[in-house]
């Protein structure tokens, strides 16, 4: 019980409640789709529409979501906007979140 009273006294209450938001984010299937298409790497928003079989309006609310969570950047070429994950953390929390269900 020591062990997890000082695990939780390395975090202040605005950190918890930041972790439990992003947590939050991940609770929706459209945005774990988008995460996982997103690990082939940088792809336009209508490419994203086409692997998760959605319309842009909903894939761009979803992309809004994950950008204000830093889970994933964009950049702008044109009237074309490219989105990509923001970095390895996200591989790496969703491959300990499909691990996590295979044992």
């Amino acid at each position: 019980m020591d062990t997890e009273k000082n695990f939780i006294d390395e975090f202040d209450e605005d950190q918890l409640f930041e972790m439990a938001e992003l947590f939050k984010v991940f609770g929706d299937s459209t945005r774990i789709k988008i995460l996982y298409v997103l690990f082939e790497g940088e792809m336009m928003v209508s490419e994203i529409c086409e692997a998760v079989e959605m319309g842009q309006s909903a894939i761009s609310h979803q992309l809004r979501l994950l950008k204000q969570h830093k889970l994933v950047r964009c950049r702008r070429e044109g009237k074309a906007m490219y989105y990509s994950l923001a970095d390895d953390h996200v591989k790496t929390i969703i491959g300990m979140a499909k691990e996590h269900l295979e044992e």
